[in-house]
């Protein structure tokens, strides 16, 4: 038996390291060479245009971040030792000396065991600092060795203090978590993940498989990520670009349904109601009762001769057009292209001949034609259709009050000059869909879905109709006024009624001692939800009764900088200016969520855009502030609470939530 020693083993190691980045970049200067030299190959503009385009991604596909590890472990099968990396790294010859984590190999790395070991001898994971591998720990499965989560590596990995965007977890994914990251395309997917369970990560690195395993199927329709709000889609930016993925769309439901400027501002109770899937009902109704009976003949001269249609084949092409169930605006194209079939016919019965494209297309426009399609299918914009119904509201799907709350009192000069309510643009989204079929992605992921109202759901559920969902979230996390209670009510909405809903309860990112605290709060928060159980037991939890908030929040602050990582201070939004000033004037640089650039390791965070986000420290400020700000304050403070990965302090001066003191 060989002897095993191990600096020659570690001094191996980094060799491949080395090696393997040198061949990335062997074949990162390939891909530019034929992106600068593209034109000249290609044999014409188009093809040039499509290679520079694919080359100039694969460029960005391949670029290296030397303070990223390429790989992270390593399989020992049979005779074979196969490093396993976020990317595919080959040498000269095409022989792989890394393999992407996604390949159908690299699966054992997250599956294999002693009681299954998939033919693996060996499992290594490496300890890297700032890209530089200073240790590796292996798990001999031939020899009943497995570590599980007690390996020192894969703690050391998971705790790793949070500072910047988001990171991937391709070192630390979880058997259950791998599961679903390697689900079927077909299958659409509902994750009920508590706090620190890794939803997002696993959302996240699902699209990456997909990419991965349906490049380009996927390529032409697309892959769409929606997030709460701005702040969250920086924060998880980076981690596609980290995997190789560049070309995902990410956009808030608000970015979806923008189709014209917010210039107004609805009450609680009037945005409320257009969120309600009644107004679904309301705008469908709305448009089809435009759609007119002939009663009348048309006719119609082309110079030479005169045609006439009577009432009745009028009646039956637009009948017919209906029963077809066809979006509005395709209904009435259908609509004007058989009138001027019918007169084609004619045409061609009398003349012996069968007209031009030029005849055909001025019948199409010709104005008996135009007059009868503008009473019998009126024109309309999806701008028009929600003017219409906000000034006369009336359907008995609506109480008299609710019609009232929602009702314009004032019509505007044209539609042009409407002014719309953020609310306001779901419903154009709405009618938009009515007119006409959405753009349908491949793939959609949807994070912190709970607050999705059944009109987002909607929005979202068009853009994904003949694609897939993987759909994240926590019920207990919802803070929306119509955030949902049960999974299938979502579902439905979504047009995803049969898609499995999964728990994920099992955390790694939050400690022991921060979830035992959140989960105090859940028997408040009328949700069905199991509670969380952290696998973490190094985490720092303090409740600070003080009379001077904010001296007191200082004081946590510069305790919590003397450790690595990144630092919040999240309090009730009224209160984010005020706190900014006071660290200010201590000397202690900080930003908020939106400041992407910022290098401050102190973010003030306002408690209303808390949601998704993690931070090494965090500090509560003022949990009763956070509680009274809004109806579903306890259930924002749940939020609030578990967005600490390793230190939590709670300051307050008012007496904390019963549901928090209670036990």
């Amino acid at each position: 038996m060989p002897v095993f020693d191990l600096d020659t083993e570690l001094a191996a190691e980094r060799n491949h390291l080395r090696d393997s980045r040198a061949a990335l970049a062997r074949m990162r200067g390939r891909a530019e060479a034929l992106f600068s030299t593209g034109d000249k190959v290609a044999g014409d503009a188009y093809t040039a245009e499509q290679l520079g385009r694919h080359m100039a991604r694969r460029v960005l596909e391949l670029a290296d971040d030397p303070t990223t590890p390429l790989f992270f472990g390593r399989l020992d099968i049979e005779e074979s030792a196969y490093h396993v990396g976020r990317r595919h790294v080959t040498d000269d010859s095409g022989e792989p000396m890394v393999l992407d984590w996604r390949a159908p190999l690299s699966r054992s790395f997250y599956r294999a065991s002693v009681r299954d070991p998939q033919g693996v001898s060996t499992r290594r994971r490496f300890g890297f600092v700032k890209g530089e591998l200073t240790s590796f720990e292996d798990e001999h499965l031939d020899r009943g060795e497995e570590l599980g989560t007690s390996s020192r590596i894969l703690t050391a990995e998971i705790e790793r203090p949070r500072v910047g965007p988001m990171r991937d977890i391709v070192a630390t994914i979880q058997p259950e978590q791998d599961e679903l990251v390697r689900a079927d395309l077909a299958d659409s997917i509902c994750v009920q993940g508590a706090p620190g369970t890794g939803k997002t990560a696993v959302g996240l690195h699902r699209a990456a498989f997909l990419l991965y395993l349906h490049r380009e199927r996927l390529k032409r329709s697309g892959v769409l990520i929606v997030g709460p709000n701005a702040a969250f889609l920086s924060y998880i930016s980076a981690v596609l670009p980290a995997l190789g993925e560049v070309e995902v769309k990410q956009a808030t439901v608000d970015d979806l349904v923008g189709r014209t400027p917010v210039k107004a501002t609805d009450t609680d109770k009037a945005t409320n109601i257009k969120h309600d899937v009644r107004m679904a009902e309301v705008l469908r109704k709305a448009l089809w009762r435009r759609i007119g009976k002939p009663t009348e003949p048309i006719m119609v001269s082309d110079g030479s001769y005169r045609w006439r249609i009577d009432a009745e084949p009028l009646r039956r092409i637009v009948d017919e057009a209906r029963r077809e169930g066809l979006p509005y605006q395709l209904g009435r194209e259908r609509v004007q292209a058989r009138v001027v079939g019918l007169l084609q016919r004619q045409s061609e019965y009398r003349t012996g001949n069968s007209p031009n494209e030029t005849w055909l297309r001025k019948m199409a426009r010709i104005a008996p034609v135009k007059e009868f399609l503008d009473r019998a299918w009126p024109a309309v914009t999806p701008e028009s259709l929600v003017v219409e119904v906000l000034l006369d509201p009336t359907d008995d799907l609506l109480t008299a009050e609710e019609q009232e709350a929602i009702r314009w009192t004032r019509a505007p000069k044209t539609v042009k000059s409407a002014k719309f309510s953020a609310a306001d643009l779901v419903l154009i989204d709405e009618a938009a869909g009515l007119l006409e079929r959405e753009t349908s992605f491949g793939h959609v992921v949807v994070d912190e879905a709970q607050d999705l109202s059944p009109m987002q759901a909607r929005a979202i559920a068009r853009r994904s109709e003949h694609g897939s969902i993987t759909l994240l979230g926590d019920l207990a996390q919802g803070t929306a006024p119509w955030a949902a209670a049960d999974w299938r009510d979502t579902l439905a909405h979504l047009g995803k009624p049969d898609a499995a809903v999964v728990p994920l309860t099992i955390g790694f990112r939050v400690p022991a001692v921060v979830v035992e605290l959140a989960n105090r709060l859940l028997g408040a928060l009328d949700v069905s939800v199991p509670a969380a159980v952290s696998l973490r037991r190094d985490g720092d939890l303090s409740i600070v009764a003080a009379d001077d908030l904010d001296a007191a929040t200082l004081v946590e602050v510069t305790a919590a900088l003397e450790h690595e990582g990144s630092v919040a201070v999240i309090a009730a939004d009224t209160a984010v200016a005020r706190l900014r000033a006071h660290l200010t004037a201590a000397g202690i640089e900080n930003a908020t969520p939106d400041d992407v650039d910022s290098e401050a390791r102190v973010t003030v965070v306002p408690a209303t855009v808390a949601k998704g986000l993690e931070y090494d420290h965090v500090v509560v400020h003022e949990p009763a502030d956070i509680v009274a700000a809004e109806a579903r304050g306890l259930n924002r403070l749940y939020v609030v609470l578990t967005r600490a990965v390793s230190r939590l302090s709670v300051v307050h001066r008012k007496p904390l939530p019963e549901a928090l003191t209670a036990a």
